[in-house]
């Protein structure tokens, strides 16, 4: 496997295919070295494989060590897209070829398909590989494992082709299905793991610029459901709970009846007004679990927005055209879809989302979130809505880490009736792709409010004690850097934990201590509550104004910092704050006379 660390946060080599990032550039070279008949490429993400795979496609056309070019794709949306793309850069694609014809004009120096395709139509495309030299290009390869009889087709149609190259932004699975011409190697415990043979992780991607860090913003909220047998539940989401319960509470705030999806929908729409005073063309997307909620989530933001979204529904031909057209079009707010648009759909402007599925693999969670990273100018941030769940939190969290598919170890005791067990219920694990809501008749969800939870960034957790102006500035573009985003949270927690540690203290001592120690913890109590109250003062009047002038909390925050100097609010001093108080009075007084 090839990796290197950058020496540049974003730098882009030229290369045949215009400037390419040095990532791209790498590859190529590694690509070149190796002069493969398989290779496996896996970026984040966002990173640009598309661009990578073409460029290798057009140098191999060049030299003719190709003559054709098949590409293959999850989805009907994304063959155009590939052939978009190709046409870009001189390369005639045909995204409406059928194998059961078997033909296409000669214009084309290639054709576009997907895994489906692929196995109906298997011996077509390998006569077409066994005819000519041909390159194919396996986006997304782990979706050639999603079914035996894909993988089958996908090996017995190009088993003949020249050269192979897979793409893939998550490499893991949660099955034991191999995923064809992809190499594994053996572990010492009995497994088998993928080896790609160029990688580049969201880690190096990151720093590079190349994509946007993520700031993920989870709700919880008290929820109240009735079970099958009658009895009602009241709980709080994300509270420690049996896994039925756990995925009724999941399935009731995903309720449109209840409060807890308007609450979180409105508080991204604010959130993406806030991103576009500064990105004018920035865009929400909110992925649901099914048709009826994308149907109901849309008609709940109209309300929120007075502005219809755009309702993606299936992935069919219009499908892809309303994606075009939400891409194309700055003014349009909000897109709603199900969990089509989680994947390989390149919509740069999307910034804001709402993960509003129960769908909880990890490899799901990776593709939706990557909806959302493509960096396009300094400062940028993606910001993400998610419900208190345990393991969005924990796939957050680990947003660095590169997972490789991993072959299940066999059971070599067939008298193991314990090992036997096991693996049957990690069987049924990895099967599992949502939380059990099969049974609509299982429970009826009765309410469901929403609260502000914690704030997930670059692989730690931050409470729900940040203050207004914090929470508004945090990941609005051009006003905060990452690096600063994560000392402002880290120096946040560390001075909450600061300040319960001396306030445990002083409780211990109050009756034991010293006069003169009493006195000087009393007046450390008294400098710490005194920027207490101011901070809440400040939060009270800036909200006020909000109400009177419409103006964000952020924006406000930003023009008293502006005249009366200091940093934010948890890092300002008492005369700081005082000051800041002063100055949105006066305004007041001003605007009344």
């Amino acid at each position: 496997m090839v990796s290197s660390t950058p020496k540049l946060r974003q730098t882009r080599v030229a290369g045949p295919w215009g400037h390419l990032r040095r990532w791209q550039h790498e590859a190529i070279e590694a690509y070149r070295a190796a002069k493969p008949c398989d290779f496996l490429a896996v970026a984040t993400p966002g990173a640009g494989k598309t661009t990578f795979a073409l460029a290798v496609a057009s140098e191999l056309l060049a030299k003719r060590v190709v003559e054709r070019l098949i590409v293959v794709t999850p989805t009907e949306h994304l063959k155009r897209q590939w052939a978009d793309a190709a046409a870009r850069g001189g390369l005639a694609l045909d995204p409406a070829f059928s194998g059961r014809k078997g033909r296409t004009s000669r214009d084309y120096v290639g054709v576009v398909v997907t895994y489906a395709g692929v196995a109906a139509a298997s011996l077509a495309l390998r006569v077409r590989c066994e005819r000519f030299k041909t390159l194919v290009i396996l986006d997304e390869i782990h979706h050639a494992g999603d079914a035996l009889t894909w993988g089958e087709a996908v090996r017995e149609a190009f088993d003949p082709a020249t050269r192979r190259l897979a793409l893939t932004g998550t490499p893991f699975r949660s099955d034991a299905n191999p995923i064809p011409f992809v190499t594994y190697v053996p572990e010492p415990d009995g497994t088998h793991r993928s080896a790609a043979d160029y990688e580049y992780g969201y880690g190096r991607a990151l720093a590079d610029g190349v994509v946007r860090p993520v700031l993920f913003l989870a709700y919880s909220g008290d929820l109240r459901w009735r079970t099958s047998a009658g009895d009602e539940i009241a709980a709080r989401l994300g509270a420690p709970m049996t896994k039925d319960m756990a995925a009724q509470a999941w399935r009731t705030a995903l309720d449109p009846g209840g409060d807890w999806i308007p609450t979180v929908l409105q508080a991204a729409d604010t959130r993406l007004t806030e991103v576009r005073r500064h990105v004018p063309d920035a865009g929400g997307l909110v992925i649901a679990t099914d048709q009826e909620s994308a149907r109901a989530y849309a008609k709940i933001l109209g309300k929120i927005t007075g502005e219809r979204p755009v309702l993606v529904l299936s992935d069919e031909p219009s499908a892809s055209k309303r994606i075009a057209e939400f891409a194309d079009s700055p003014d349009r707010r909000w897109m709603v879809a199900v969990r089509m648009v989680s994947e390989g759909v390149d919509v740069p402007r999307l910034s804001v989302g709402v993960y509003a599925t129960a769908t909880q693999t990890p490899l799901f969670f990776a593709q939706a979130v990557g909806r959302f990273v493509r960096a396009r100018r300094r400062g940028e941030t993606a910001s993400i809505f998610l419900p208190t769940v345990p393991i969005l939190l924990r796939y957050a969290a680990d947003m660095e880490v590169v997972r490789d598919h991993v072959l299940g170890k066999p059971i070599r005791d067939e008298d193991d009736m314990r090992a036997a067990e096991e693996e049957l219920l990690a069987r049924a694990a990895r099967e599992q792709t949502t939380p059990d809501f099969s049974e609509p008749n299982q429970f009826k969800a009765l309410g469901s409010r929403a609260a502000f939870d914690r704030v997930v960034y670059d692989g730690h957790e931050f409470g729900g004690e940040l203050d207004e102006d914090e929470i508004d500035f945090l990941g609005i573009p051009g006003l905060l850097e990452p690096d600063q985003v994560s000392e402002l949270l880290r120096r946040r927690r560390e001075i909450r934990a600061s300040q319960a540690a001396s306030q445990a203290r002083r409780e211990r001592s109050d009756d034991q201590a010293e006069p003169a120690k009493q006195s000087g913890g009393s007046q450390a109590a008294s400098a710490y509550e005194r920027l207490a109250v101011l901070r809440r003062e400040l939060n009270g009047l800036v909200a006020a104004w909000h109400h009177r002038t419409g103006q964000p909390h952020a924006v406000i925050h930003a023009e008293l910092r502006r005249v009366c100097g200091g940093p934010l609010a948890i890092q300002a001093s008492a005369e700081e704050l005082q000051a800041r108080i002063d100055t949105i009075r006066s305004w007041a007084a001003a605007q009344k006379r």
